[in-house]
């Protein structure tokens, strides 16, 4: 296997292992982060939506639609998550449904139209002479 595609799967699984670690023990995760002021986390937020925003980016400037697509319909978790802390943290239902709910519709529906698109035809090439 080569090094890259080895590196590659210890990114995906950091990424699970980091990320599921805040879910199932966020104190303990927490405390091995390194933030003490909570005001902290918000710069975690903004670092991890400027990250979304530039995969989305490239792959829409690379014209990678359908890998723009499936990376869409993966990052939709971020908007569902966002909406299930609200609730579940103190903010009201209507507010999170209304700011984080309606982020997570536009998500999914981007996701589920670039994942419906047809791949434009190929040209036919000419044939010399």
């Amino acid at each position: 296997m080569k090094f890259t595609t080895v590196m590659s799967w210890l990114v995906v699984v950091a990424g699970f292992y980091f990320g599921l670690s805040y879910l199932l023990a966020g104190d303990w995760a927490a405390s091995g982060f390194g933030i003490v002021d909570p005001t902290g986390y918000y710069v975690v937020k903004g670092v991890r939506d400027l990250a979304y925003a530039l995969t989305a980016l490239i792959l829409l400037l690379m014209k990678q639609r359908r890998a723009l697509g499936w990376v869409v319909l993966a990052d939709s978790i971020i908007p569902i998550g966002d909406c299930l802390a609200v609730m579940t943290h103190g903010g009201t239902v209507g507010y999170a449904l209304m700011v984080h709910g309606s982020a997570a519709v536009l998500v999914l529906l981007t996701a589920w139209l670039l994942l419906r698109e047809k791949a434009p035809a190929q040209a036919e090439p000419v044939p010399a002479r």
